[in-house]
């Protein structure tokens, strides 16, 4: 087996991967491959869909030179023996409920039994990747969020997640905990702007890219990015200086709009004396394939396993 991992992102409408060189540290965009993909669809339907997308992808590297593949994976997910447990409010996937995801895999690739297909959270392997590549390089503490259709987040330490423990809250993520009159998924999700837009204006918009482009000539959207700032500062700032964080990184659809909630935020964490830098992801969607991708490494992959089973 070679130097090649491969890293596939699932999202909701489509599946993504690419090749990363795990021995030098490299992201190898011309391998990338993309296909829409109905996650109301068969068994038989996604599994060929993933399973052809990872093969384009394979084809431009030579199945030779390849060690293993990752997913990046939304949950709820069984990450440590590769079971789908999707099903209830989600309503994604849920076909392949209960589904062993690497046999299905290698059953329909013609794959060796012993190929390593492993799994991590997606916005855990986002974080990942960019503790490996990308803006939190360097450092021991980190944190990563991805803003979007929903609130993702993961915390590193000397690269590995943290899932447990008085430093974070329980599983290693913040999306569940109380905000306002719900959680913070619901506040700081694509939903949560546009549901404030309408309580205050009566429009119904289809995105936050759209208040976005409002919010140039538009108070009302100007100031919800700003009040978005300040209360994103508000909800994580306790979590990160109980944890240490030196670096948070956002991703995610609503991180194009930083110019507009970045200097709320980042004036709410000097105001309580915070000194953790912010950084904008340029890795972008690859991250979550360059995090997953890691998991092929062998090294790393012993350390990270006992801590799947924590992450849902």
């Amino acid at each position: 087996m070679g130097s090649i991992a491969i890293g596939v992102d699932v999202g909701g409408s489509h599946v993504s991967c690419a090749a990363c060189n795990i021995i030098e540290k490299k992201y190898l965009p011309e391998t990338f491959s993309e296909n829409d993909l109905d996650n109301q669809g068969s068994v038989e339907e996604i599994i060929g869909v993933w399973s052809r997308t990872i093969q384009a992808t394979i084809d431009k590297v030579g199945f030779e030179n390849v060690s293993g593949i990752g997913f990046a994976m939304p949950g709820p997910f069984d990450y440590a023996n590769g079971v789908a447990l999707f099903k209830g409010n989600n309503k994604k996937f849920e076909n392949i409920y209960g589904l062993n995801v690497p046999d299905a895999l290698r059953k329909t690739m013609n794959l060796p039994d012993s190929f390593p297909i492993r799994f991590i959270n997606d916005a855990t392997a986002f974080a990942i990747g960019e503790d490996w590549i990308g803006k939190a390089s360097g450092s021991k503490r980190s944190m990563a969020i991805t803003l979007g259709t929903g609130f993702g987040s993961a915390f590193l330490c000397e690269r590995l997640p943290v899932v447990s423990g008085d430093e974070v809250p329980e599983m290693g993520c913040v999306w569940y905990l109380p905000f306002k009159d719900g959680n913070a998924d619901d506040f700081f999700s694509t939903r949560g702007f546009l549901n404030r837009y309408f309580e205050q204006t009566g429009v119904q918009l289809n995105g936050a890219k759209e208040i976005a482009k409002l919010a140039e000539t538009e108070p009302i959207a100007k100031a919800l990015f700003e009040d978005f700032g300040t209360e994103l500062g508000r909800f994580l700032c306790p979590w990160m200086v109980k944890f240490g964080v030196e670096v948070l990184v956002i991703g995610g659809n609503i991180s194009h709009a930083f110019p507009l909630f970045g200097d709320s935020l980042q004036s709410y964490l000097n105001s309580q004396g915070a000194d953790i830098r912010i950084a904008v992801s340029e890795l972008k969607e690859s991250a979550s394939m360059i995090g997953s991708a890691v998991l092929v490494d062998e090294i790393y992959f012993e350390k990270l396993k006992a801590l799947l089973p924590q992450m849902s």
